[in-house]
């Protein structure tokens, strides 16, 4: 009886001994390798799909923007996010919005999201400075924010919220045509 008894005591050690171990190499695993990373975002520089300016009877201006975000993903995890919308703006006045679709970024993998934005000319007209932007100027200066909402997920265990932003100056040039962003972008884990 007191033989085993001991060997229960043995047993009961070892165990416990074991399980702080194991304990201790999965926080060292979680605080070293598994920790959530920010989701890396890249905004490429957007390209003007399609322009179309009419002066006379009436100004009158469509033009479609394309946006290509990038986001490599470096976890483990998921990252997962929410419907969101792109708005473009004009000296400070919104004057097109794209919506985004919510999506789940697979573990350490890389994923475009695109978009196309229409802009058109009754947004711009009211602006005082638009006539002497296209004309003068021209060229016609924009604002890009896209923001995107949501959870990176370790083993379907561990979540952790991220919100990433993303904002491009936009420059569109009347006389060839074309378009030319610069970007940034950064991500917040809470």
């Amino acid at each position: 009886m007191a033989g085993s008894r001991k060997g229960l005591k043995i047993c009961a050690a070892v165990t416990g001994i074991l399980l702080i171990v194991i304990l201790v190499v999965l926080v060292v695993l979680f605080v070293t390798i598994l920790k959530p990373k920010e989701p890396s975002i890249f905004t490429k520089p957007v390209t003007l799909e399609s322009f179309e300016l009419v002066v006379i009877p009436v100004v009158r201006l469509n033009v479609s923007i394309g946006i290509l975000i990038t986001v490599k993903n470096p976890n483990y995890g998921g990252f997962k996010y929410e419907n969101s919308t792109a708005h473009i703006s004009y000296r400070g006045n919104v004057v097109a919005e794209a919506p985004i679709e919510k999506d789940t970024i697979p573990a350490r993998a890389t994923h475009n999201i695109t978009t196309s934005v229409s802009i058109l000319a009754d947004k711009l007209v009211t602006d005082t400075h638009f006539v002497g932007d296209l004309i003068i100027a021209g060229v016609l200066n924009f604002t890009s924010e896209t923001t995107l909402h949501g959870k990176v997920s370790l083993l379907k265990v561990f979540k952790m919220k991220a919100t990433s932003y993303s904002e491009c100056n936009i420059s569109i040039t009347i006389k060839t045509q074309s378009a030319d962003s610069v970007c940034k972008s950064r991500v917040e884990l809470k």
